[in-house]
């Protein structure tokens, strides 16, 4: 079976990986546009502390974070192992005592199902700066030990090798869908026609551009967000634990002095791929206002990715009905460093016509809008 991937962010990574070790002729084509979700995302994994309420999205939510347990060891297999992947904790912070034990008995109620959350406890402020040393003084934390960071550009950079050592190959450029009728042959890259048995269209935001050739409305829509890099000389950050205050807001450390602040909300930027002076007081206000211990750091980067975003929580996942070898996923949001891997997965079972591990009929990505919470929704 021939197949082609259009978008190498981690869920087309993964998807052609998936499939190419399932033995599949595989062709990756991306455009390496500025803005890419997965080359801003922060890559904190705790999906147990998520305040969402839809369950069906939630057990996929849950599910991404657990498939990292397989996903590690078979890329190390491969030889790689340059994710920025650790298992370093989170810390759910607040200065309200009433609130910390509302957060822990809802953290051991879905610990029940979600045994990788390890172990739960409640520290006081002390103890919570002592694994996390700029936390606000007062701040006291709910632990959950199985908390972890990736870096999504080096994730997706090891998924585009590991496929490539089962037999992938990548094509730079612009891709346009070649179709006759209902069905979908393959794609035209830089004049070239490439056909495949199946197409799977993970683009991102620039996904509708894409598909709206062939009369295929995908309701996604970018949401810009920012995200700051600094850098805490003299300290040793790669065990400190990703924090999670209440909101949106976040901090995510790793192995080089190095804590990302994060991230805006911009629904309604368009493609505008720039840092404005609004978002770096937001996110900066923010990290300083949870972590006062960070006014010193150096400002070394700020990183602008634009976030795909559907009418649902829910992400658009599977064949699309009435056209012959598409297969459309999309619309993670701010989830997708913690579901994009399994997702990718799931993709490429259905190409392969699989029995997917997970049940799709709910993530049909066509599907009618329903009354599930905009997809914007502060995920965890």
């Amino acid at each position: 079976m021939r197949a082609i991937v259009v978008g190498a962010g981690v869920l087309g990574a993964s998807a052609a990986y998936h499939l190419a070790r399932a033995g599949a002729q595989v062709i990756v084509i991306d455009a390496a546009r500025d803005g890419r979700a997965t080359a801003a995302g922060a890559g904190l994994i705790c999906p147990w502390v998520s305040g969402v309420d839809d369950a069906v999205f939630y057990a996929l939510y849950a599910d991404g974070g657990r498939y990292y347990t397989d996903l590690v060891p078979a890329l190390a297999e491969l030889g790689e192992t340059d994710l920025g992947f650790r298992r370093s904790g989170a810390l759910v912070v607040s200065a309200d005592a009433a609130e910390l034990a509302c957060i822990e008995r809802f953290a051991r109620q879905r610990q029940a199902d979600a045994p990788e959350m390890g172990a739960i406890s409640r520290l006081a402020p002390r103890e919570a700066r002592a694994l996390f040393p700029p936390l606000r003084q007062e701040y006291g934390a709910v632990h959950v030990a199985g908390g972890a960071r990736v870096d999504g550009r080096r994730l997706a950079a090891a998924l585009l090798r590991a496929a490539q050592k089962h037999g992938a190959t990548l094509h730079p450029g612009e891709a346009t869908l070649r179709a006759d009728g209902n069905r979908v042959l393959g794609v035209i890259v830089a004049g070239e026609t490439i056909t495949a048995d199946e197409v799977i269209v993970t683009a991102g935001v620039w996904a509708p551009e894409l598909l709206h050739r062939l009369g295929i409305p995908l309701p996604i829509a970018p949401q810009r967000g920012q995200i700051i890099h600094l850098r805490v000389a003299g300290y040793d950050t790669r065990d400190w634990p990703v924090i999670l205050p209440p909101g949106s807001h976040y901090l995510v450390t790793f192995d080089d002095a190095r804590v990302v602040a994060g991230a805006t909300r911009e629904p309604g930027a368009g493609f505008a791929y720039r840092v404005t002076a609004a978002g770096q007081a937001e996110v900066l206000a923010h990290a300083l206002d949870v972590a006062p211990g960070l006014a010193g750091a150096e400002l070394i980067e700020t990183r602008v990715g634009f976030r795909p975003v559907g009418p649902e929580v829910r992400p658009l996942l599977g064949r699309v009905r009435g056209v012959d070898g598409l297969v459309i996923g999309n619309g993670l949001g701010a989830a997708g460093l913690t579901i994009g891997p399994l997702a990718g997965r799931l993709l490429a079972e259905v190409a392969l016509g699989q029995q997917t591990r997970v049940d799709l009929v709910p993530f049909d990505p066509l599907r009618r809008s329903g009354s599930q919470r905009p997809h914007d929704v502060a995920l965890r």
